[in-house]
């Protein structure tokens, strides 16, 4: 079955091709980047492995016009790889947040499709953008078969305890204020992964998946399932990130407003797109750069790499103690795949918990699955290299072929 994956930001959409013969054999014919929708000029860029990457720099008025794009290119005589697009079976989305609707991924109808615009008010920067790709391809491709594949719906097995803020609970009655948790098919993906490349029983397992990137959080997963998760009523909360600030005491909040003269949304700007590495650093937003100045003797740069690791060590203490113990800790995203040091100086200290890290080993790997802890570990400590639209291809496939 060939699938069309689609990933629509405000301004942007990711896409990938897909020929799934079944979860685990697969094909991928093409993946691609638009970006700068709604500009003076955007960009195509189209990617078919084995080949270069072709830019086409072009202005892109809106998401369908951007997709028709991807669509034209995918069916061109010169650079596509399909004949026409009757070829594509069915069409799979990322949407960022499916609250307590979706606890699963869903083929989508008019009711799914309101259900998603409903769940705006709580991702008002990523549901739009989500929809304007679902209904884009309603217009250009009419009665293809679309589904809906949430970032939140992996967390919704969380406990009540876990996922509910002391807080007045009627503002969860109210306005469903409560721990959502994102970066879900990653951490569902990574987990199974994991699993699959140690040999162990997913079914009978204690694995912590730590996602880190310019967005990071922290997942807890018992037998399969997740129990809990570091991101809470929005991507703001848990380990510092690129420009967030992660987890604060909230009554700083109202401090900075009122000696500053600030209002809610400054303060919310502040703490989502000034903070994090960037706002304790001063350098920069990425932990490429972050480490580098920090080598070079930059004391702030030196102080935020700690503090990141430091706030990673610590979830990852409290998620043992919330599994019983962990058997598995997993380091995925760009961060996770790629920073030895971050990697490394996360598990000084975590020899209490059965792991003995392996450096030496932990050195030489970037962006690939392999077995960073020394064979004698207790705990095994891995990189995986997440893959989240084949999450979205492989739920797509299945959810298509049991409507048939």
């Amino acid at each position: 079955m060939i699938i069309l994956v689609l990933n629509c930001g405000s301004s942007s959409l990711k896409y990938q091709v897909l020929d799934m013969k079944s979860d685990n054999e697969f094909t991928l014919k093409a993946k691609g980047l638009v970006e700068r929708i709604g500009e003076k000029m955007g960009a195509l860029n189209h990617q078919v492995p084995g080949q270069d990457k072709l830019v086409i720099e072009q202005p892109i008025a809106d998401h369908t016009v951007g997709i028709r794009a991807v669509l034209e290119i995918l069916t061109g005589k010169e650079h596509g790889v399909l004949g026409s697009l009757a070829e594509i079976e069915a069409v799979g989305h990322r949407v960022a947040h499916g609250g307590e609707f979706f606890s699963g991924s869903a083929l989508i109808n008019d009711k799914v499709e309101s259900d998603i615009e409903k769940l705006c008010v709580l991702a008002p920067l990523h549901n739009p953008a989500n929809l304007l790709g679902v209904r884009a391809v309603k217009e250009l491709m009419p009665g293809i078969p679309q589904v809906a594949v949430f970032d939140t719906s992996f967390h919704q097995t969380m406990p009540d305890y876990a996922y509910t803020y002391a807080i007045p609970y009627e503002y969860y009655e109210k306005f469903g204020i409560r721990r959502y948790g994102f970066h879900g098919t990653s951490h569902k993906f990574v987990s199974r992964r994991a699993a699959e490349f140690l040999g162990i029983d997913l079914g009978n397992s204690r694995i912590i998946t730590c996602h880190l990137g310019n967005g990071s959080s922290i997942t807890a997963v018992k037998d399969g399932r997740c129990i809990d998760t570091s991101m809470g009523f929005t991507p703001q909360e848990g380990v510092p990130m690129g420009t967030r600030s992660g987890t604060i005491d909230a009554t700083i909040v109202p401090f900075i407003a009122e000696k500053e003269g600030l209002t809610p949304k400054q303060i919310e700007t502040i703490l989502n797109k000034k903070s994090g590495l960037l706002g304790v650093s001063g350098v920069s937003s990425d932990c490429r750069d972050i480490e580098q100045a920090a080598a070079s003797g930059n004391v702030r740069a030196s102080l935020a790499q700690n503090i990141l690791c430091y706030q990673i060590k610590k979830i990852i203490g409290a998620y043992a103690a919330a599994l019983g113990g962990v058997d598995v800790i997993v380091f995925t995203g760009g961060i996770g795949e790629n920073s030895a040091l971050v990697r490394c100086d996360t598990c000084q200290g975590l020899e209490y918990l059965g792991v003995e890290f392996d450096d030496t080993v932990n050195q030489g790997i970037h962006g690939k699955d392999a077995v960073i802890s020394k064979p004698s570990s207790r705990v095994k400590v891995v990189t995986i290299a997440t893959n989240e639209e084949l999450v979205i291809a492989r739920d797509t496939m299945n959810i298509v072929k049991s409507q048939k």
